[in-house]
Formats: C-alpha cells, structure tokens, sequence
C-alpha cells in the first residue's frame, strides 16, 4: 500500500494538469518508504506519449537523495490519453524494486485517474493508496 500525503499527491496531480498535453514527471523523496519531498522533473522528450529523465537533471536529483539520506520512494507519471496503468515501456524502463510508480491520467479534464503500482521483473502489481491528511 501506499500511504501518501494529500498534499504532495494534489501535486502530482497539478504537475500532470501543468504539462498536459505531454507526459509529466518526477520523484517523491523520503525516508523509511515515507514519501516526503516533492521532485518535479523535466520530461526531456517532450512527448504527449513517452517520458524521460534528463539524464543530468536525474543524476543530479538521485546524488542529493543520497547526501540527504532518501530514497526515490515514488517514481510517478503522467498518461495524457490513456488509462492510468503502465505501458510495456513503462514496465521495461521500472529499475526501482522499492518505489511505488504512481501515474495519473489527465485524459478527461474534470476527472483524475490516481494509481500506484510495484513493478518488479516485469510483473505490475497495482496497489491501495492511502491519502493522509
């Protein structure tokens, strides 16, 4: 399961509205599997269909993670078009046993699709989410 501060999922949410038509993002930092900083990160293709880490910007981020002690606990995502569940891209690209992927789908303008996901050799489990005050 999941358990997620409201607030850090309402931006998640917001990154995803702001860059629609293309795919948002980014990382939740944290300790301990608690998912605590927001990370917002630049979709270096630019794609309304693909995402990618800036290489440089994503060694940067996992370098500070590791000076500050944290872990990416949530790699999240955003599908412009389709439903919240990930591609086969998404799942030959999950490198992180550990993370919850979260994606969200902003395909309809007054509704939002929240999912998470653990995706280990290939295989994608969905899970609960939890939002916390």
């Amino acid at each position: 399961m999941l358990s997620i501060a409201q607030e850090l999922a309402d931006k998640i949410v917001a990154h995803a509205r702001a860059d629609h038509p293309d795919e948002a993002c980014g990382v939740i930092a944290g300790r301990n599997g608690v998912p605590e900083r927001f990370i917002p990160m630049e979709n270096a293709e630019r794609s309304p269909t693909f995402y990618r880490f800036d290489s440089k910007e994503q060694f940067r981020v996992w370098r500070e993670m590791d000076d500050r002690d944290e872990t990416p606990v949530v790699i999240y995502h955003s599908h412009t078009a389709t439903e919240a569940y990930p591609s086969r891209t998404d799942i030959a690209y999950a490198s992180e046993p550990d993370t919850h992927y979260v994606l969200v789908s902003t395909r309809e303008e007054g509704e939002t699709e929240f999912r998470s996901f653990r995706i280990l050799d290939g295989v994608v489990t969905e899970e609960e989410v939890e939002f916390l005050p």
